[in-house]
């Protein structure tokens, strides 16, 4: 059985990591690996394949820095041809960037059955176009491998219960790369403990002034009068900083591979994010986490307490570091599987 997998940016090589390794288990699935391009930088892309052994992908698109649009309809012709080439018997998509959408709109439309990974989350928030990306994606996949019990209950109140769609609980792959690597992270030297992580690069933020500098102007705060903020900066979020006239006062690193970051997350006593991902991870190492954004798909977090929200207000941002920074966070429920997700999801995968 041929599966043809779909990345292109930094969460989704990183969840293939696992993902990847677990298919590689079964003489009979043969992976073919398409890398859009959707993130282009080496520390935002080659480095990830590296660090993870994850395989060269078998075709490269090189298909970035374009508006939505025209990226997610170029990415959709070139998967095509390529599915077209390679005649998978399923495509399988990972999380909600233009990647994951014009894999499963080029695989339906060609009626090739599409498995998704990270499948159920919501924000409620149609402004983003990740929330778009994955709702419509859900909407055309045949399994949805659901990372939480939350997830798997926001497409039960969408009616998929009735449809033919197979909804799984299999728990996040993210936990699955976390534990398989944790013991490989790379230490960045000159670093002390105590700092704070923060990382922002979300539309919402960076293409909002507004937003943009109320949460400049709280990390310059924070780094100043509470401790020392760490921040691996974004490419476009550097952009749209110089493009108003801001300017960051705390510690400036370049983007870093997976296993530095993890070391960051080790080391960090708070993280401050607009990233879906950073979330969880941030809980993975029992670490308090203040989200820069107004909703999030990983609401368990905040019900349990180890996720606040602040949105893109300096004062709340500061306050909830002052609350949460040192905490530690404990994972009681096993809320995301016991890092088992990759095995469970090769196995279905191996039904057919």
């Amino acid at each position: 059985m041929k599966i043809l997998t779909i990345i292109g940016a930094r969460p989704q090589f990183i969840k293939a990591s696992v993902v990847t390794k677990a298919i590689a288990e079964y003489p009979s699935l043969n992976e073919v690996i398409i890398h859009t391009g959707q993130h282009f930088d080496r520390n935002m892309s080659d480095i990830f394949f590296e660090q993870l052994n994850i395989p060269k992908p078998n075709y490269q698109l090189d298909i970035n820095s374009s508006f939505h649009g025209e990226m997610t309809g170029r990415m959709l012709t070139e998967i095509e041809r390529v599915i077209l080439l390679e005649k998978p018997d399923r495509v399988l998509v990972y999380g909600d960037t233009n990647s994951t959408l014009a894999g499963a709109l080029a695989a339906a439309k060609l009626q090739v059955p599409v498995a998704h990974i990270e499948a159920g989350l919501r924000s409620f928030n149609m402004d983003m176009p990740e929330e778009i990306n994955r709702i419509l994606t859900d909407q055309i996949s045949n399994i949805l491998f659901c990372p939480t019990q939350t997830a798997v209950n926001n497409l039960v109140r969408e009616g998929f219960e009735h449809k033919s769609t197979e909804i799984l609980n299999v728990g996040d792959v993210m936990l699955d790369s976390t534990l398989m690597f944790a013991e490989l992270a790379t230490p960045i030297e000159n670093f002390d403990f105590g700092f704070v992580l923060a990382t922002f690069h979300r539309a919402e933020n960076t293409d909002d002034p507004v937003r943009l500098a109320e949460i400049v102007n709280a990390l310059n705060e924070i780094h100043k009068t509470i401790a020392k903020v760490v921040l691996p900066l974004h490419p476009r979020t550097r952009d749209a900083i110089a493009n108003v006239g801001l300017k960051l006062d705390v510690h400036i690193i370049e983007p870093v591979g997976y296993l530095e970051m993890i070391w960051l997350l080790k080391c960090c006593e708070l993280v401050l994010t607009d990233s879906g991902g950073l979330q969880k991870e941030a809980f993975f190492f029992s670490k308090a986490c203040v989200t820069m954004r107004d909703q999030t798909e990983w609401i368990e977090l905040v019900e349990l307490g180890a996720n606040e929200l602040a949105g893109a207000n300096k004062d709340k941002i500061i306050s909830a570091t002052f609350r949460h920074i040192g905490r530690y966070i404990e994972d009681t429920n096993m809320l995301y599987g016991g890092g088992k997700a990759a095995n469970r999801i090769a196995k279905r995968l191996n039904k057919g």
